[in-house]
């Protein structure tokens, strides 16, 4: 049976796991982007060319799907990237209606050439953190990535919630 940790005596914003997440990646995004500011690339370009080196994603739906933006912008991503020679597009073998994309080696080399400033970022964000803590951190947040990405998004494939069991005090004879 599954332990419930939120009840509404411990649920605070400042306590809340999509309260904390999302407050992470609206001071995240800025800051990450402005170490790009003197780049040819964004830190939205470099994302993509990550996803794509990393297997992460492997069409312009699912690099849409992962940054968060609409087809149409990341449609207009992809041409950027293809038009600077970093990405190429294939129609698939096995279905003509799906792109495929893939890096260049000019793409290879841009990817690797500002992934140090991301991982210098994400240093400097966890210097007060030991190498334990900070692996722990991203253990615990692929897990629950991992869990999230497993639950439906529709809300006719949802479970309904149930109501944390309730103790009931056993009637005497």
């Amino acid at each position: 049976m599954a332990q419930y940790f939120y009840r509404k005596n411990n649920f605070t914003a400042r306590k809340s796991v999509g309260y904390l997440i999302r407050r992470l990646n609206n001071l995240m995004m800025p800051q990450a982007q402005a170490r790009f500011a003197d780049a040819d690339l964004t830190l939205t370009h470099w994302i993509a060319l990550l996803s794509l080196r990393d297997s992460v994603a492997r069409t312009c739906s699912d690099i849409a799907r992962h940054l968060g933006h609409d087809t149409g912008a990341t449609t207009r991503l992809i041409d950027q990237l293809e038009s600077r020679g970093l990405v190429l597009r294939r129609r698939d073998d096995n279905d003509r209606r799906i792109v495929n994309l893939t890096l260049t080696a000019a793409g290879r080399i841009a990817s690797a050439e500002l992934t140090p400033r991301v991982i210098q970022y994400w240093n400097d964000m966890l210097a007060n953190f030991t190498a334990a803590e900070a692996t722990t951190l991203i253990e615990l947040l692929a897990r629950l990535l991992t869990r999230m990405e497993a639950e439906p998004t529709s809300t006719a494939e949802r479970p309904q919630p149930q109501p944390p069991p309730k103790h009931r005090a056993r009637k005497r004879k």
